[in-house]
């Protein structure tokens, strides 16, 4: 794993990386698991100061090198400047880094990281320390953890979708979004089978006999009475009056489909329709990078069957071969 061999051997893994308490510690726990059931050689490698109860066999840890207590205590810093102190540190001591790592050779290796988010959207060290592995051989992706509860909430939801966006870019690693802790979603609120995107417009065309009988000079088509423009104006009006009193679906969340249902939706509320400019501009800049998708996840649902889908996707970002 010598920086600039060539010859050395490839190594793959993950880097879980999302907000506190998205469910990294816990994900790297049941990847491990999984892994071991299947064969898989895993080392997990804490690089998180502040994680101090770990569920997982943990190979690497760096609190062997630096812990956020002792950094809060001698420099008299807060959580936040103490863990970009501590990655800081870690970025200038990658020997450290590269001497624990060496001795896992033909592992596949899990990188439990830290929780604070500027770490991921505009700070430089982690990004840095990743582009390091990079030059040790390291193949890896970044697994990108958010609670799935945000989807209940659409005004956070969009908060979300930006900072996973400005995740993916910043990293610049092969990046899987997850919305975690699926199990709990409902706890804070159903998703509806609301009626969006394609069921939408299923449901209208189902309804054409009755749209047929709106007409308009100007719309007659061939003398049939039906007015083109009247009908996809009432297919629209139907879209919004039929779609915004239900919860969205979750395939909305995961495939991150048509925002403007959401920016309307959120315009029905007295306090986030002063914003909606500035909401219809923060879904354009999503909608425009195009790059923004979610994988839903369940840790506590440990088939092969439902993990195979979401390791499978880690897998093929890392290059990793089945």
């Amino acid at each position: 794993m010598s920086e600039g061999s060539k010859g050395s051997s490839l190594a793959f893994g993950q880097v879980v990386i999302g907000p506190p308490g998205s469910g990294k510690t816990t994900y790297c726990h049941g990847m491990q698991e999984f892994m071991g059931r299947i064969g898989r050689k895993v080392t997990v490698v804490n690089l998180d100061p502040a994680n101090e109860v770990m569920p997982y066999q943990c190979a690497v840890d760096i609190a062997e090198l630096i812990t956020l207590p002792d950094v809060m205590e001698n420099l008299k810093l807060g959580p936040n400047g103490g863990l970009i102190y501590c990655m800081e540190y870690l970025e200038a001591n990658f020997d450290w880094l590269q001497e624990k790592l060496a001795a896992f050779r033909g592992h596949y290796y899990l990188f439990d990281c830290p929780g604070q988010v500027e770490l991921y959207t505009h700070h430089d060290a982690l990004k840095n320390v990743f582009a390091q592995l990079a030059k040790w051989n390291f193949r890896l992706a970044a697994v990108h953890l958010v609670d799935s509860h945000y989807c209940t909430d659409p005004g956070k939801f969009i908060s979300v979708l930006c900072t996973s966006l400005s995740t993916m870019l910043h990293v610049e690693l092969p990046h899987v979004n997850v919305l975690s802790k699926m199990d709990l979603i409902e706890q804070y609120g159903k998703l509806g089978k609301s009626l969006c995107k394609r069921d939408t417009w299923n449901w209208a065309a189902s309804g054409v006999n009755y749209l047929f009988r709106y007409r308009d000079v100007q719309g007659d088509v061939q003398g049939t009475g039906v007015n083109l423009t009247g009908f996809f104006n009432l297919q629209i009006a139907f879209r919004v009056s039929w779609c915004f009193p239900a919860a969205f679906n979750l395939d909305y969340y995961t495939e991150v489909l048509d925002l403007s249902y959401l920016v309307d939706h959120l315009a029905s509320d007295p306090f986030f329709r002063n914003y909606r400019r500035l909401n219809e501009k923060l879904v354009e800049v999503i909608e425009d990078y195009s790059l923004v998708s979610f994988v839903p996840l369940n840790v506590q649902v440990m088939q092969q069957e439902e993990w195979g889908r979401e390791n499978r996707e880690c897998w093929i970002c890392s290059q990793q071969v089945w």
